[in-house]
């Protein structure tokens, strides 16, 4: 059934011979060529999923079932448009078609096992557009210059070596925050949410993750600062942004310091956030249930709009580390203050996480990929007790809740099958899924196919 599924997808690309690399390599160089103004390039990914049956006392609404699921598939598929305008400027264009559903309807875990999936109701095939915004890059005194080569929404093209850079539209915020060199990308590195970015950064988006906004970011000799201001959605896990970014925004502050270990390259982010939603606190919603008003229960499940507003604040810290040419690891910690219902990622208010990388150097398959990594996820009291109470948010809800962290290990093999087409073993296991000692632990595996020129 897998194959079925699978290979399809893969096989219709089998004769492109182009190769992108997901982060892009800028290198000085001695002269310059005139470039292409177009950039044009393309992505597929599948993802089947399943998990056999696990002890649990209960079930609720949206928890991770407990009988066996089996060739759960999503799939996405990305066109990157890119198009060189006037002197440092470019336009982005990502039409993107997604279908397929995640385990249990994407809820039950905090830390999701499928970073390729949305927490949409309808797994049939749907066209939307991704990304679309403008970027212009504004030169900083006399430093000279570099080549940014062309790649996934980047022309070729010649940029300051420090300057301001200024994206404004349709994006995700991930495409500028967290870019943890080992530990980011769900096409090709670990799959679980809370391996993809900071965990507790509730950042900003719509069902499938993208958001509208600008964003700010100063490169200089040394170091870079990046800063945002974007919309947030009207309802929890809601399809539509808020069009008040006065009263309702996600604001997002980032430091990034290059380090080195001896010759080996590393880096770290010093993340900051604070977000202004409807999301309302939790106790608000307990004690008015104590009074006999239910009007904001389906409030952080997404299935009512709040009249009332609230803020979330927060941090992530990001590290990357080379040991040598073969072997990379990471970190991450972070934390919000859980006060609010989580409004757009994902039902985790304090996370840490650590990993490591290797290269198929060592076995003679240096374009082979294996990776580890595990993370330990948790919530606020008031989360706690909303949870206990019997209620849900839009993740998370077992009809009661005997708290515990939420521990995830994920393992994953990636292979090089030609030189654009890449297949994926991936294998998780979960103890306390939705921060539940009642239920779990849980073993969950996954084969990934990714195509990308």
């Amino acid at each position: 059934m897998f194959t079925k599924r699978l290979l399809p997808g893969l096989c219709c690309l089998l004769g492109l011979t182009v190769h992108a690399q997901y982060g892009p390599d800028i290198a000085a160089r001695a002269s310059f060529e005139t470039p292409s103004p177009w950039s044009v390039h393309f992505q597929l990914t599948t993802v089947d999923m399943g998990h056999f049956s696990f002890p649990a006392k209960y079930s609720g609404p949206n928890s991770l079932v407990d009988t066996p699921e089996h060739n759960i598939t999503s799939l996405t598929t990305s066109f990157f448009l890119g198009r060189k305008l006037w002197k440092g400027a470019a336009v982005y264009f990502n039409p993107e078609v997604s279908g397929g559903r995640g385990l249990s309807h994407a809820t039950g875990m905090a830390g999701f096992p499928n970073g390729e999936t949305f927490r949409i109701g309808d797994p049939s095939p749907a066209i939307y557009t991704a990304r679309f915004f403008l970027q212009q890059n504004i030169p900083l005194g006399h430093t000279g210059y570099i080549i940014q080569e062309d790649d996934v929404n980047q022309v070729r093209d010649s940029i300051p070596i420090e300057r301001l850079t200024l994206s404004i539209g349709k994006f995700s915020l991930d495409d500028f925050f967290d870019d943890n060199l080992f530990s980011h990308d769900p096409r090709a590195q670990f799959l679980n949410w809370s391996l993809m970015s900071n965990g507790a950064w509730d950042y900003p988006a719509n069902t499938r993750g993208y958001t509208v906004g600008l964003v700010a970011e100063l490169f200089l000799k040394g170091f870079a600062i990046r800063g945002s201001m974007v919309q947030e959605p009207r309802q929890a896990n809601g399809p539509d942004m808020d069009p008040d970014i006065f009263k309702y925004y996600g604001l997002t502050l980032e430091l990034e310091k290059p380090i080195k270990i001896g010759d080996q390259p590393g880096t770290i982010r010093l993340l900051g956030f604070f977000n202004q939603s409807r999301a309302i606190p939790y106790t608000q919603v307990l004690q008015e249930v104590k009074q006999g008003d239910s009007s904001n229960v389906g409030v952080f499940s997404g299935a009512t709009l709040s009249n009332g507003y609230g803020n979330k604040k927060g941090w992530g810290l990001s590290a990357n580390q080379n040991i040598d040419d073969n072997v990379g690891v990471f970190l991450r910690a972070s934390w919000n203050d859980g006060k609010t219902g989580t409004w757009a990622f994902t039902e985790i208010d304090q996370s840490a996480s650590a990993g490591v990388q290797v290269l198929g150097k060592l076995w003679k398959r240096p374009n082979d990929v294996v990776g580890g990594a595990f993370v330990l996820n948790g919530i606020s009291s008031g989360h706690q007790d909303y949870l206990k109470a019997g209620l849900t948010g839009f993740m998370l809800g077992d009809g009661n809740l005997n708290y515990g962290h939420e521990g995830v290990a994920e393992f994953y093999y990636s292979a090089r099958l030609f030189a654009h087409v890449f297949l994926s073993a991936d294998y998780q296991w979960c103890k306390n899924p939705g921060y539940n000692r009642d239920r779990g632990p849980v073993s969950i595996y996954g084969f990934r196919g990714h195509i990308e020129f």
